[in-house]
């Protein structure tokens, strides 16, 4: 990771942090930055033109780019501020009767098991996480332990592409296709894939996805995608009645009409992303993930020497991209966060997983063997006095 130190210039971090914590809600590198602020400069000085007369072509654009980014065509693809908002059209748009099932996992992230949850309550429909405990072997064992769970009132699969809470890729393409030969609709939550894998959403084949721009693809806050089969297109409903309802000039497109525009609404972060695109693909961003991994693996190595406790999956390329997720001995997480912040300026998320404290690492390409060396020299002070 010697162009680490490198690429700290290009992002606007204080540098003063060891950030290692790109997960949460990314870091935008101050060439796409500078995009994001020209265009909202923009904005304000003509609103009419960049509103009413520019908007579509510029987001037609930003949607091409993505795309091809991603692997799908650009009409069965529309940005959102966040996948949390995405999958709450998606499931609000759902007919779910008494007793249909939702299956998902013990692994997904809090707002979405939350939306899953309002939904239920609110339809009598159930949502079922089904437990996969740690530590996982293969992804062909966690297919099949996965897949027990779905019966005969299963009628959606909601799934992370990589976990938040355990950092973990899960087979997507795997589940996809039972999915599809079962007819069981897919809702794939791919808040952490763009940027951090290669993604192909023609080789994943799901009927709903939904990513994140603004983490590991490095795009500026509030940009985010849903894909949308076309099969599935006609029955999403627009979460937020607007102008592309019934339009008065239709694109041809009734799922890019219903959801795209949603009023008067800054947009800068959308048109920024193939910003984004492009500055990943300048600086051979598949290398660059290539060497954030391996000092993935190291830190996690020298973390678990450091604990003693068992790793939550194998080392092979299966399941682990830029981040790893290490449990730690029972302690107070939260008063731990706080003092690795406050005392040795390290940003790194400590929370509680299946009542058990853990430490998540990522490591983007402004980290450096630094980061991890302060992060380790940290806990090798804090955790004797911290361990319950």
């Amino acid at each position: 990771m010697a162009q680490g130190k490198k690429y700290k210039d290009h992002f606007l971090l204080d540098p003063e942090i060891h950030y290692l914590n790109h997960g949460s809600f990314g870091a935008c590198p101050e060439p796409v930055f500078e995009e994001y602020v020209r265009l909202e400069r923009l904005l304000e000085r003509e609103p009419v033109i960049f509103l009413d007369r520019e908007a579509g072509p510029a987001m037609q654009a930003a949607r091409q780019a993505l795309a091809d980014f991603v692997g799908c065509k650009s009409e069965d693809v529309v940005y959102f501020p966040n996948p949390t908002t995405a999958v709450n059209m998606v499931a609000r748009s759902l007919d779910l009767q008494p007793g249909d099932e939702i299956l998902t996992t013990n692994h997904e992230y809090g707002a979405m098991d939350r939306t899953w949850s309002f939904i239920s309550e609110k339809s009598g429909a159930l949502y079922r996480r089904h437990p996969v405990s740690l530590p996982v072997t293969t992804h062909q064992a966690f297919v099949e332990r996965f897949w027990s769970g779905v019966t005969d009132q299963t009628k959606i699969i909601f799934l992370s592409h990589i976990t938040s809470p355990t950092a973990l890729c899960f087979p997507v393409v795997e589940i996809c296709q039972r999915s599809r030969d079962a007819g069981i609709l897919t809702v794939i939550d791919g808040a952490h894939a763009p940027g951090q894998i290669d993604l192909n959403l023609a080789d994943i084949q799901p009927d709903i996805y939904t990513g994140a721009c603004h983490k590991w693809l490095c795009a500026p806050k509030g940009s985010a995608f849903l894909y949308a089969s076309p099969e599935v297109q006609a029955w999403l409903e627009p979460l937020v009645v607007s102008w592309g309802y019934q339009a008065e000039a239709p694109s041809g497109s009734k799922f890019i009409d219903y959801h795209e525009w949603q009023g008067t609404r800054d947009i800068s972060a959308f048109l920024s992303v193939p910003a984004a695109i492009e500055f990943q693909k300048k600086h051979d961003w598949a290398a660059m993930r290539a060497d954030c991994r391996e000092l993935v693996l190291s830190a996690r190595d020298r973390l678990h020497n450091l604990t003693g406790l068992e790793k939550v999956c194998p080392d092979d390329g299966e399941w682990l991209g830029q981040m790893a997720a290490i449990p730690l001995p029972e302690l107070d997480e939260k008063r731990l966060k706080q003092r690795l912040f406050d005392e040795f300026r390290v940003e790194v998320p400590l929370y509680r997983w299946e009542g058990r404290p853990f430490l998540r690492v990522s490591v983007q390409a402004y980290n450096t063997p630094e980061d991890i060396d302060a992060l380790l020299s940290a806990l090798s002070t804090l955790l004797p006095q911290e361990v319950i």
